[in-house]
């Protein structure tokens, strides 16, 4: 380990303590939480009106506080953005977090307290280094520099009293002083709104210097590494950047990627490490490397519950605590946090891959799924199908996106892929039966629509060409950031804009 290396780790000796602790004790850590926020918000309007302070359980918590949605706080983020305080969280919120991880034109604007930036996300960032520091004593990561691209959109105001900018742009923003020293390129640069101006100023500001990492998500960096490459004619990453050895990836899933960043990226010294954080928060970190799953983080002011995925539309879904959970079910995450959102329904759904300590394994999104003839496919299952048709057929894909062929009078129904190739099928044939297949091997209900074509036919896959996400992401003004290309769709909505574009 080298002398930076093992000061850091010393200083955070105590921190990688706490990790430990929470893993023994979850529910114990989880039940702490718990108190810690509705001691805390007590005395604010949300806290006064569910009569916090007489609250003495999560039973309790339950019964009063009805889950919640983003629609449904949105009267009380409007106010904040104007100057009110003492709503949802103790104190003015200055800070929004514009999320908008799909190309839908509406967008959420997050509360970001103090608490949510420095007690969540901040020692999130300083969490993750510790770990992989621990994992890799060997490692070289500094003195090198954290490659940052940011958030595309400039800081707006938000309201007459707040700003509103992506959470990474933010976190820029307020980053503390000394995180300046190590990282590149300025902020001026990485905050730069125009994403495809950035990616040149990025590149003529950092070629020179000695990036050992970055972090974000894959889709982005994909475009900043080829034109990187396409600008100093190297062929791949390390002719660059020598002592680069580790992406910090999530937003969306690295699955899709990881052929093309081993190609871009060659050799055993790069590590790839993944994160599990939204504008809501920061919720896991792989901790253990030879795991694919994630470590659920526990004491980062956020208590969870979890709505079993299939019960999320019903009347009054029941939600679990971790000592109710069970692995291997679909749920949908629900948080209340240190940013004063309250049995948040977050849409993302995760399953749990281990109960001690506890990991979990992101499946999807609760709004991204096809069910259009009862087969109820989600991200996971067209996660695990594409890796197999890849696998088969030498296939890389760099972006997709599927939804349904609607029944006709003549025609039955089937689903449409629309898949950007960064290397196309040695058979496109024996992709789409690979496809098929495996959705039939990992989802029982897309088998039983598929059986002797009686509800669905073989799916259609359309190749595109490179750039066709690209130039229709930009046409939404979702260049960048936390943007994220729409997996799954239960209508043809996605699939029809894009046809525009071919």
């Amino acid at each position: 380990m080298t002398l930076i290396s093992s000061i850091f780790n010393t200083l955070n000796s105590r921190r990688l303590k706490q990790i430990d602790q929470f893993k023994k004790y979850p529910v114990e850590v989880q039940n702490k939480t718990f108190l810690y926020l509705i001691e805390t918000a007590s005395k604010t309007e949300w806290g006064r009106m569910y009569n916090y302070a007489s609250m003495n359980s999560v039973d309790e918590f339950r019964e009063r506080v009805p889950v919640q949605t983003y629609d449904d706080l949105l009267p009380y983020v409007e106010r904040l953005g104007n100057g009110e305080e003492d709503l949802l969280w103790p104190g003015k919120i200055r800070w929004f977090a514009k999320s908008s991880g799909t190309t839908s034109s509406k967008s959420k604007f997050i509360p970001m307290s103090r608490e949510a930036l420095f007690d969540t996300q901040y020692r999130a960032a300083k969490d993750i280094l510790a770990i992989y520091i621990t994992n890799n004593p060997r490692t070289l990561i500094f003195p090198g520099k954290a490659l940052t691209l940011g958030g595309s959109h400039r800081i707006d105001q938000f309201g007459s009293k707040a700003l509103c900018g992506d959470l990474s742009a933010i976190m820029i923003e307020n980053t503390p002083f000394y995180a300046e020293m190590v990282r590149t390129p300025d902020k001026e640069t990485a905050l730069f709104d125009d994403f495809e101006k950035k990616l040149e100023l990025i590149t003529k500001a950092t070629i020179g210097q000695n990036v050992t990492n970055f972090s974000g998500t894959p889709s982005w960096y994909l475009s900043l590494i080829k034109y990187i490459l396409n600008y100093t004619g190297k062929s791949n990453l390390l002719e660059v950047w020598p002592k680069l050895e580790v992406f910090f990836h999530g937003g969306i899933s690295f699955s899709p990627y990881r052929e093309i960043y081993q190609k871009l990226i060659p050799g055993d010294q790069m590590h790839y490490m993944e994160t599990y954080n939204a504008s809501e928060g920061f919720f896991g970190i792989q901790d253990d490397p030879s795991l694919s799953d994630m470590l659920l983080m526990l004491d980062y002011g956020i208590f969870y519950e979890f709505i079993p995925a299939d019960k999320i539309n019903s009347p009054n879904p029941p939600a679990y605590t971790l000592p109710e959970i069970k692995e291997g079910i679909n749920y949908v995450i629900v948080i209340s946090t240190n940013g004063g959102l309250w049995r948040y329904i977050m849409g993302d759904t995760v399953v749990f891959t281990n109960l001690c300590p506890y990991r979990i394994r992101i499946s999807g999104r609760t709004k991204y799924y096809i069910n259009a003839f009862g087969e109820e496919v989600i991200m996971d299952n067209a996660e695990k199908a594409l890796r197999e048709a890849c696998l088969s057929t030498g296939a890389i894909i760099s972006e997709y996106t599927a939804g349904p062929v609607y029944m006709g009078t003549t025609s039955k129904g089937s689903h449409e892929w629309i898949i950007e190739f960064e290397k196309e099928p040695s058979d496109i044939a024996l992709f789409t039966r690979i496809l098929d297949d495996t959705l039939k091997m990992v989802n029982s209900d897309y088998e039983a629509k598929r059986y002797k074509d009686i509800n669905l036919v073989m799916p259609v896959i359309r190749s595109v060409p490179e750039g066709t996400f690209h130039k229709w992401m930009k046409s939404k003004n979702k260049l960048g950031g936390q943007n994220k290309v729409p997996r799954l769709s239960n209508s043809r909505e996605f699939i029809q804009e894009l046809y525009y574009f071919l």
